[in-house]
């Protein structure tokens, strides 16, 4: 079944496939930021965590009786940490996107969307019609002409990324201001720049000295930085009750596992134990990239995601499957995904300096392939 389709996939080489690396491959691809998806002990103590409960599985929605004591738990945790009111934890960061645009764009409202939004953003957005507007790249200046040429008679929603995941950009601190300014809501995808930027490790608010105002909401994962799987939502009391009650994604979804919620929970108490440590390593990997590529790629590496763009897709498949014959594994990424293909290149604290240095030495060579 739908051989025509997937010969036309393969013809184009965009065709994907599910793989087991081995282990001796050194990961430049996953988004293992800080090495917990390796850490043992950090697993032992979520197991040993989990045992102390009554079930250790969610069972059912968190509005029937999947929630239990420790997804509240993570959920103080996470709104105590960051500032906020209250929280929300969700099964998937894509689950939690959809929760955000099924729910908060009411009729009368509209959403502006920076254009390199997270794909689950874009995917929820094609059901809004012309209530969903999109906006040049990180340019804040685009984003006050598309909210005057078009406003809307109730709500203004802005959604950004934290840091950009095709990109490896960050958000600038204008849109928080314009947010304010407009009176509107601010959507930030932080998957990728929580336990990334910021003094704290805490993401795109923590990153730009922001106090959190009633109108801003963020989104984050716990499938990158945080070593586990699941998402959560931070907002005003006001706008998490309304997703409990209207996002199909919180409503009609099983709890998020008992054991990732536990893991997370853990780790997200190790980032902060060591948050300064973890800082000083990420600053080192970064640092190291920029002196061997900022000629090269000729910009600055300000988070942990490179991004080298080819000029065909074949041409970049080469370069993947020659660093791969190497030992080092870089995400390869194609259309639909990205409108050029890439490599994505991201750093973690789990390779060693010597090993960065030589990933980034090769690499070097494809910049502008």
């Amino acid at each position: 079944m739908f051989s025509k389709e997937l010969a036309a996939i393969k013809h184009a080489h965009l065709y994907r496939e599910r793989k087991i690396f081995a282990d001796s491959i050194r990961d430049f691809a996953s988004n293992d930021y800080l090495g917990l998806a390796q850490k043992r002990k950090l697993a032992h103590k979520a197991y040993q965590l989990i045992s102390t409960q009554h079930s250790h599985a969610p069972k059912a929605s968190m509005l029937v009786n999947g929630y239990c004591a420790l997804h509240r738990q993570l959920e103080q945790e996470l709104k105590t940490l960051n500032g906020f009111e209250d929280c929300v934890l969700l099964g998937s960061g894509f689950l939690a996107n959809i929760a955000l645009f099924d729910a908060l764009v009411r009729k009368n409202d509209k959403i502006y969307i920076d254009e390199k939004y997270h794909a689950s953003g874009m995917y929820a957005a094609k059901s809004l019609g012309e209530r969903a507007v999109f906006f040049k790249h990180n340019d804040p200046q685009a984003l006050l002409e598309a909210i005057d040429a078009a406003p809307p008679k109730g709500r203004v929603i802005i959604a950004i990324e934290g840091v950009y995941s095709m990109d490896g950009d960050i958000a600038k601190k204008d849109f928080a201001q314009i947010a304010c300014l407009k009176n509107a809501l601010l959507i930030v995808d932080e998957a990728h720049s929580s336990g990334c930027i910021g003094k704290n490790l805490l993401g795109y608010f923590d990153y730009h000295n922001l106090s959190i105002a009633p109108n801003f909401i963020k989104m984050g994962t716990f499938s990158k930085a945080y070593g586990s799987y699941g998402a959560y939502i931070l907002a005003n009391k006001g706008v998490i009750d309304f997703l409990c009650n209207r996002a199909k994604s919180i409503i009609y979804t099983t709890a998020l596992s008992v054991f990732d919620t536990a893991l997370a929970l853990v780790n997200l108490a190790y980032i902060q134990k060591h948050k300064q440590k973890l800082a000083q390593k990420i600053h080192a990997q970064k640092s190291l990239a920029q002196k061997i590529l900022a000629r090269s790629l000729n910009r600055p590496i300000d988070t942990m995601i490179l991004t080298i763009p080819f000029s065909n897709t074949l041409c970049m498949l080469q370069a993947h499957q020659e660093l791969f014959d190497l030992g080092f594994l870089v995400g390869a990424i194609r259309k639909p995904t990205v409108p050029t293909p890439i490599l994505r290149v991201v750093l973690s604290i789990k390779n060693t300096p010597k090993q960065t240095k030589k990933l980034c030495k090769i690499i070097r060579n494809y910049s502008g392939a």
